[in-house]
C-alpha cells in the first residue's frame, strides 16, 4: 500500500493510477484511502458473501442442523 499526503492527493487527482491501494495521511496520521473502483466492488462483494455466511451460520444453530442435514 503506497502512502501520500492529502497534498500530494490534491495536487495528482486527475492523474493518479490506482495499481495499489493509496493510504492518505493528514498531519502525519492515517486518513483516507483510496482504491479502484474494481477494488472496491470486489470488496463489497466479498463482504455480502461473508454477510450470507454468517447468517447461514446463526440459523443451521438456530434450527440446530448438522451441515449435512442443511444441505440433504
Amino acid at each position: 500500500m503506497k502512502t501520500e499526503t492529502v497534498t500530494y492527493l490534491k495536487e495528482n487527482a486527475n492523474s493518479l493510477e490506482l495499481n495499489e491501494t493509496l493510504l492518505v495521511t493528514k498531519k502525519g496520521k492515517p486518513a483516507y484511502v483510496v482504491q479502484s473502483f474494481a477494488d472496491y466492488e470486489f470488496q463489497q462483494e466479498t463482504i455480502a458473501l461473508l454477510k450470507l455466511l454468517t447468517l447461514s451460520e446463526k440459523s443451521l444453530h438456530h434450527n440446530r442442523l448438522s451441515l449435512d442435514e442443511a444441505f440433504d
